[in-house]
């Protein structure tokens, strides 16, 4: 079973956080401060946190751990909001799973990441393998957040770096792979419930026109662009993130 936090008061409906990669579940306390008692399901994906991993894994797989958490917790209606990886997870969840997903949040994430990706996110695993993670904090660093944000909040920074060098190698590995092979654009029109995607205007790692595909291929999907906000939207501009949750209420 994934690891996960409860916030709020339970019935049978909530909603299902899932963060992105080498980070953890803490992404979201940030968002969860702001919806004021909001049910909420803050997940710990597999091999990252304090979820066990496998070693190998796919994103479909992946998938199947968050539909499991959600019957364990007899969750009969959720919005599950995915951010990065988590957001690749939160499509498998909502296309295997449609009796479950009320509604979809998409989050700085894609349903493909490009015909050089298997190789892309090999190098990147392979520069952790070689040199260990830290020698990707620079990198990460200019990924999440603008130089604005970070001189605003560098202890922010710091604290996710923590958590990212904490990370297992075999697993980071595992899961980078995973997203070089995940493709979803098949299977988009198979995901029938509101889905607002949302992405930072400059998000360099799943930019604007990846928001714009996942829109294109959803049928009930619509946009939402955070101005000036990077990748980490989450962290980044909680308070509109929130927002967007609170638009999706099923609870």
């Amino acid at each position: 079973m994934l690891a996960h936090s409860l916030h709020g008061e339970f019935g049978d409906s909530a909603v299902v956080m899932l963060h992105s990669l080498a980070l953890d579940r803490s992404v979201w306390d940030g968002v969860i401060n702001q919806l004021d008692g909001v049910p909420c399901v803050a997940v710990d994906l597999r091999g990252h946190g304090e979820s066990r991993g496998s070693g190998q894994t796919t994103i479909e797989e992946m998938g199947l751990d968050v539909v499991e958490l959600i019957e364990y917790l007899g969750l009969a209606s959720v919005v599950v909001v995915g951010l990065s990886l988590g957001g690749c997870v939160a499509q498998v969840v909502a296309a295997s799973r449609p009796d479950l997903v009320a509604h979809l949040v998409l989050a700085d994430t894609t349903a493909w990441y490009g015909p050089d990706a298997v190789e892309a996110w090999a190098q990147r695993a392979g520069k952790a393998q070689a040199d260990g993670l830290s020698s990707l904090s620079a990198f990460q660093l200019d990924r999440w957040f603008g130089d604005e944000f970070l001189e605003e909040h560098p202890a922010i920074g710091e604290a996710l770096l923590d958590i990212f060098r904490a990370n297992d190698i075999d697993e980071y590995v595992a899961t980078c792979s995973a997203m070089g092979k995940f493709d979803f654009r098949p299977r988009l029109g198979d995901i029938d419930c509101p889905t607002t995607v949302l992405v930072g205007e400059l998000d360099p790692a799943t930019p604007i026109e990846d928001a714009e595909a996942l829109v294109a291929g959803i049928p009930t999907a619509e946009l939402r662009v955070l101005r000036g906000a990077r990748h980490l939207t989450a962290i980044e501009r909680p308070n509109e993130f929130a927002d967007v949750i609170r638009a999706a209420r099923v609870w």
